[in-house]
């Protein structure tokens, strides 16, 4: 084996971080994986582990990666206790409750994004997108319904996921590791098509959070989680200094 030169190590940790950071975001690596020990990364690419390092630093820094002292480096897992700060899975909500939880998928499009899928991704490249609606309830009795939409360019594996038996979010979740996301709050009445899937009235309050989600700048997913008002409240705690 002959390692390379002093001067092909720039572009050699950009391949090693590249081809690492592909293996994540499309889920090949999921949550928890453990990356490859530096000295079989040494062996995969014929170079010094000064150049490995580099990468894995690089990696570790955007997030992506989460390096244990003596264990050696890992996919980040996503958090997500907090229903407004952190990313919430409305299944395990539903189950801390002590619910019944209850999925209904009803509807799944593998599509062409369309210029308003663009515009809502925040994506200005041509791409495919799979754009899902479903329902969760809790003891039978509708929870919120979601509207979302995956960009396959960030989460190809998406395009071949079962959504009919696992809810989108909890998939996204437990395969596919982010490191900013954003919420919108607000409120709106109910119209007809919401007041059906809710089974509440038209023109009943709703509150509706808007969620993004990135993986180092690569949009995941954007959602719109429609609750019934009178039955939702959102909780957030703060300490100052």
């Amino acid at each position: 084996m002959s390692l390379v030169t002093d001067a092909d190590k720039p572009t050699l940790y950009k391949r090693i971080r590249a081809d690492i950071e592909k293996r994540i975001l499309t889920g090949e690596w999921p949550p928890g994986h453990r990356i490859p020990f530096e000295h079989e990364l040494v062996a995969r690419y014929g170079c010094s582990r000064m150049t490995v390092n580099k990468a894995l630093s690089e990696l570790a820094q955007a997030d992506l990666i989460e390096r244990r002292r003596r264990a050696g480096s890992f996919v980040r897992r996503p958090q997500h206790q907090s229903a407004v700060l952190k990313i919430a899975d409305i299944r395990a909500e539903i189950t801390a409750l002590g619910r019944s939880y209850g999925y209904e998928l009803i509807g799944r499009k593998l599509r062409a994004a369309t210029a308003a899928d663009r515009d809502r991704l925040g994506v200005k490249k041509a791409g495919k997108v799979v754009a899902i609606t479903c329902r969760h309830s809790a003891d039978k009795v509708p929870f919120a319904v979601e509207d979302r939409l995956i960009d396959l360019s960030s989460v190809p594996d998406a395009a071949a996921a079962d959504f009919s038996r696992e809810p989108p979010g909890s998939w996204l979740l437990h395969h596919v590791p982010w490191t900013e996301a954003e919420h919108t709050i607000s409120a709106i009445v109910a119209d007809d098509r919401t007041a059906e899937a809710l089974d509440i009235a038209v023109g009943a309050p709703c509150l509706v959070i808007d969620r993004y989600t990135w993986r180092s700048a690569r949009t995941i997913t954007a959602v719109r989680l429609l609750y019934p008002g009178d039955s939702h409240r959102l909780v957030a705690r703060f300490k100052g200094g």
